[in-house]
């Protein structure tokens, strides 16, 4: 590890320096040069930069994903001209990835809303001009602030939604955002972007081990990662950190781990692993079945985690049912269950007709897993963005507890939250008489999420809200307020239902650009981009152990603009009655992170934060080690020189395998609880509803070629999309660049009669589009691939009008289990254009 150690804190070289302070003229140069080599730390070289040619570098995060890197922002005469990885935050590790650089062209993007405005075209759409109008700060919040007062008077609050996407820390989502509609109260404030994110992983974990959540992961200590749908290499997070971890894991560590890769076409992640298996979209599930079915037909099961048959032979055998008291179950649940009821079938064979992978393939894929430890299955979005999406799941995160990586070095566990102190007030002491007992406690969510009617298990369901909204059911939104999130470009049929629904709301954007969602907005209160404001940032999930970051005003704004945060809070405060005194209370973001930073005096972090000022000159807070391990069956708790503290299995059930048994469940007693309502809403089987089992995708569009539209590494969720630099980045591997190619197989484009370069016709039932075609080998004969990044009708002069939209041709499906929209489970017919 001190290898791993060394690579990761490379320090900033004085060529680096020398650039991304400004410093030019071979004079001025030459004397800074001088004054470095007398400097030990960057932060005295940060010094005399300061004072000769007075750049500032501010700590800080970037936004382009959700990764959360530390970056360190250059700024020379107040104008951001750099922006590099910090040395000492531990997600960056002193490097960014091709979007970290690029946050400079989004501050100074000459798109960029300057203010405030008004609509004064009461008419809508795409080729309609919004008349927007300057307005004053005050006057638009008075004008939010009537609206949300009067629909409140008449009880009609529910009507008003908070829709959010990107949500990052206390500061904008939990003592914001959160509290907002409970305090108004609607049950639609807020409803996030999180069923169009991944919730599929979210379910299966809940569903198995009780956490609902992403798993953070020791890629640094396994030897085998065994990926399902999830682009390692170029889309999956932290994108930055993966890409240094996947270098010390085949580069640096011995033994080298070994990469089993799983995806529907040919792309980085398999193009780089030792065992590339390309798959049929939305049957990973089918191929985890089977590496189970071999993984105990052969007893390559980790017993000290697993448990073991009583008389310690192997009886798992194809086809054959077991008695379940045969078999001494230790930290899992259902084993006997669930191989009597689906595995014992769930051969390779079995798998091969399914997933159109060899059996061979799989049973060497299989033995290579189950008999390497530590080893991780890892998936996402390509195994779970199907309407069997959480079985798929489940099934390729039972894996992980068969091979016992669950909460040990090497494997996975979850992630700690930071030691924050408590916000500047308390939302349930503002809580008034109409908040807890007003007409919105009886109505369920416009997404009907949680409702008998709807998505009883899903946590969000923002793509039904246009759709519902629509139809009246089970009623229709007055008032609807946008942040990070542009459901009218980023849900499927967005274009028939999102677009046709804001229509009829009264919408405010707070995007800093001129998105779809604006484009049809009756007021804009734009956002500050994340180089201009206060904002918290606890880690994505990561290596377990908490971390905090700081997000941190490089520049004042650039245009007469504000932080989301404080819009929320101006808005809040004008609010009649407590819910007004509570956003008063809160005053800012910056006072929110000031607040939050008193929780580190009790809990200083590993690199010396202890309070607000020392968190804003690091960028982050963080404290090793993550405090729980499970060594060969036996659980551990970090005492504080070590994993010494044995943990009784209350205690595991408590903090670590959060199920009805303390166990991962096979069979799921939290599916079990909803068990009328999935039968119903599924026509699933009661004998095998609430395990991991295969079920077909219901494929929708009624073409012939599956239609897979994966994220590239230059994707920062939509808000690359007018830059000139990410576009012309834009697919690399494919050859892409500055535009979208379309991925399909030699084969294909014999049969339709077109070859590479050409323009085709991309049909569904919801409509056509027309791409580039690249005719390739690295794409199943079945499938087209087109990345999901252009056909913006708006947003900006270089993402206007490039390229097609492939949501607008996607059927509006859900899993019923999590509400995760179905981006992958389209089918469509090709022709010449």
């Amino acid at each position: 590890m001190n290898i791993l150690k060394n690579i990761l804190e490379l320090k900033m070289s004085r060529r680096r320096f020398l650039q991304a302070t400004g410093t030019v003229g071979a004079a001025g140069a030459a004397g800074l040069r001088g004054k470095l080599d007398g400097f030990s730390t960057l932060t005295e070289a940060h010094a005399a930069a300061e004072s000769s040619s007075g750049t500032v570098v501010t700590k800080s995060i970037c936004a382009q994903c959700p990764a959360r890197c530390g970056i360190d922002v250059y700024t020379t005469n107040g104008r951001v001209h750099a922006i590099y990885g910090n040395n000492d935050h531990p997600i960056a590790n002193g490097k960014l990835c091709p979007k970290g650089h690029l946050g400079t062209y989004m501050l100074y993007d000459p798109d960029r809303f300057k203010g405030p405005m008004k609509r004064t075209n009461p008419n809508k759409g795409r080729n309609e001009d919004p008349k927007f109008v300057p307005i004053a700060w005050d006057e638009a919040f008075k004008m939010v602030a009537d609206r949300l007062n009067a629909l409140r008077d008449k009880g009609e609050s529910h009507r008003f939604g908070l829709f959010f996407g990107r949500g990052w820390g206390a500061s904008d989502v939990g003592v914001n955002i959160a509290a907002f509609g409970k305090l108004y109260g609607s049950p639609n404030a807020p409803i996030g972007h999180s069923s169009i994110c991944s919730d599929g992983s979210v379910l299966a974990k809940q569903c198995t081990d009780g956490n609902a959540s992403y798993s953070s992961y020791d890629y640094a200590h396994t030897n085998c990662l065994f990926i399902f749908g999830a682009n390692y290499l170029e889309a999956f997070r932290p994108y930055n950190n993966n890409m240094q971890q996947w270098g010390y894991m085949r580069g640096v560590k011995t033994p080298k781990t070994r990469i089993i890769a799983v995806d529907v076409h040919m792309n980085q992640t398999l193009a780089a692993s030792d065992r590339a298996m390309i798959i049929k979209p939305g049957t990973d599930g089918a191929l985890a079945l089977a590496v189970a079915h071999v993984i105990l037909a052969e007893g390559l099961w980790e017993k000290s985690f697993v448990g073991d048959f009583k008389d310690g032979v192997n009886h798992f055998r194809a086809g054959e049912r077991l008695e379940e008291s045969s078999f001494n179950e230790k930290w899992v649940k259902g084993l006997i269950q669930w191989w009597n009821t689906e595995l014992k079938d769930r051969t390779p064979k079995w798998a091969e007709s399914v997933t159109t992978l060899s059996a061979d393939s799989i049973t060497a894929a299989a033995r290579e897993f189950g008999s390497t430890r530590p080893a991780i299955a890892l998936f996402e979005r390509g195994a779970h963005t199907h309407s069997n999406g959480v079985l798929n799941g489940m099934a390729i995160h039972s894996l992980n507890a068969l091979v016992g990586s669950l909460f040990a070095e090497g494997g996975l566990a979850y992630q700690m939250g930071p030691a924050y102190g408590p916000a500047p007030a308390k939302d349930d002491d503002f809580l008034d008489d109409y908040a807890k007992n007003g007409p919105h406690k009886q109505l369920p969510r416009i997404d009907l999420k949680g409702h008998e009617d709807g998505y009883l298990m899903a946590k969000n369901m923002i793509q039904e809200v246009g759709r519902n909204h629509l139809a009246g059911k089970p009623y229709k939104l007055d008032t609807a307020l946008f942040y990070m999130t542009n459901p009218i470009f980023s849900t499927a049929n967005c274009g028939k239902e999102w677009e046709e629904a804001v229509k009829s709301m009264f919408v405010i954007d707070t995007s800093p650009f001129p998105s779809e969602v604006a484009m049809l907005a009756d007021l804009v209160l734009p956002d500050n981009t994340y180089l201009e404001r206060y904002q918290d940032a606890p880690t994505y999930p990561f290596q377990g152990w908490p971390l905090a970051q700081l997000r941190v005003p490089a520049v004042k704004p650039v245009y007469d603009t504000k932080t989301f945060a404080d819009v929320l809070i101006q808005i809040g405060s004008r609010i009649k009655g407590p819910t007004g005194e509570y956003y008063k209370k809160l005053e800012s973001a910056e006072n929110i992170v000031r607040h939050l930073a008193k929780g580190f005096a009790d809990n200083p972090g590993d690199n010396g934060v202890k309070d607000f000022d020392t968190w804003k000159a690091k960028g982050c807070w963080f404290k090793k080690p993550y405090h729980w391990r499970q060594v060969r069956g036996e659980f551990f708790e970090w005492d504080g020189n070590g994993w010494n503290k044995p943990m009784k299995p209350q205690d595991v059930k408590d903090k670590l395998l959060k199920t009805d048994s303390g166990k991962f469940e096979f069979v799921s007693s939290y599916m079990e609880h909803k068990k009328d309502w999935i039968l119903k809403a599924t026509g699933r089987s009661e004998v095998n509803y609430n395990m991991p089992h295969w079920e077909e995708p219901k494929y929708t569009g009624g073409g012939d070629l599956h239609f897979v539209t994966p994220k590239t590494a230059m994707h920062a969720e939509g808000r690359t999309a007018n830059i000139p630099h990410a576009i012309a980045l834009f697919q690399p591997a494919a050859g892409g660049n500055r535009q979208a190619v379309a991925e399909v197989h030699p084969s294909v484009a014999s049969a339709k009669g077109f070859k590479n370069g050409d323009r085709i016709r991309i049909k569904s039932a919801m409509g056509e589009l027309v791409a580039i075609a690249r005719v390739t080998e690295l794409a199943r004969p079945d499938t087209i691939v087109l990345p999901f990044e252009h056909g913006h009708w708006a947003w900006g002069r270089w993402a206007k009008g490039r390229g097609s939209h492939v949501d607008e041709i996607l059927v509006q499906q859900s899993d019923r289990i999590s509400g995760m929209q179905n981006f992958y489970t389209g089918k469509v017919t090709v022709e010449r254009a």
